[in-house]
């Protein structure tokens, strides 16, 4: 059933996180790139309502470009998810979720505060359970198949280390923790761009190390670090922590990691 709230095309690209801006979207919407559940949508400025299936017409491997990040750090990282039972948090419309099924996993329990985002083509994939309007603090790890063989986090509004003692909650002891770490969400909001922007080397630097210190302090050891080969949203840098429940830490070098993402993404 329709809310009755309505939101333009373009703004819903970017929401459900297929495009990474307006203007992108709006270029998509025009080429004839999007989809809806009565064919092509051209118009970027059109009101729908927020629960419509909306698909990019393009050659994307995943549902969204969560799906392409997280193949990245997987690639970067070296990791098989094939046989792994997994949880997803913050799911939104799936792209991890996708990316998981697709490299091999057997499950994926998907987790998210919104509504109507999930991708319409996944939700009727036998191996997902979906959890909408569900914070991952209130889910009985025990109600949910937990623990996990590997859990993916992408959370944004809030820190991501204040999360960390309750994912570590549904990992499995030596399993996994590969979650996105968002800088301009780990750093007092007077350190961070009126753009929501952070691009000073030495702020990324400091959010990175909290969020590792904080995951260890959770018994969650972080075993390697990579940046994220896609910009977030407005043009952040983003990075991926890998993490092993009763794991040893690596010796990772935050400075080095860092400074790659700023000379690889310009």
């Amino acid at each position: 059933m329709s809310s009755g709230r309505k939101i333009r095309l373009v703004d819903l690209l970017v929401e459900r996180g297929l495009c990474d801006d307006a203007a992108l979207a709006k270029r998509l919407v025009i080429a004839g790139e999007v989809r809806g559940e009565n064919g092509v949508l051209t118009q970027p400025s059109l009101l729908l309502d927020p629960g419509i299936e909306i698909t990019l017409t393009g050659t994307s491997r995943f549902v969204s470009r969560g799906g392409d990040k997280l193949y990245g750090a997987l690639e970067d990282f070296a990791f098989d998810v094939s046989g792994l039972k997994c949880l997803d948090v913050g799911a939104s419309t799936g792209g991890f979720t996708d990316c998981l099924l697709k490299a091999g996993a057997t499950g994926v329990v998907a987790v998210d505060v919104a509504y109507g985002q999930f991708a319409w083509q996944l939700r009727n994939d036998a191996r997902i359970t979906l959890l909408e309007r569900t914070s991952i603090r209130a889910v009985d790890p025990t109600e949910v198949g937990a623990p996990f063989d590997l859990v993916v986090a992408d959370v944004s509004f809030s820190p991501l280390r204040s999360l960390f003692p309750v994912l570590a909650g549904f990992v499995e002891a030596g399993g996994f923790l590969i979650t996105l770490i968002k800088p301009q969400f780990e750093l007092p909001a007077g350190a961070v761009g009126k753009n929501g922007v952070v691009s000073d080397s030495e702020l990324h630097e400091k959010a990175i190390i909290q969020v590792l210190e904080a995951a260890t302090a959770n018994d969650l050891a972080p075993i390697a670090l990579t940046y994220s080969g896609l910009k977030g949203p407005k043009g952040n840098r983003e990075f991926f922590l890998m993490a092993q429940r009763s794991g040893i830490p690596a010796n990772i070098t935050v400075e080095q990691v860092v400074r790659d993402a700023h000379r690889a993404l310009v």
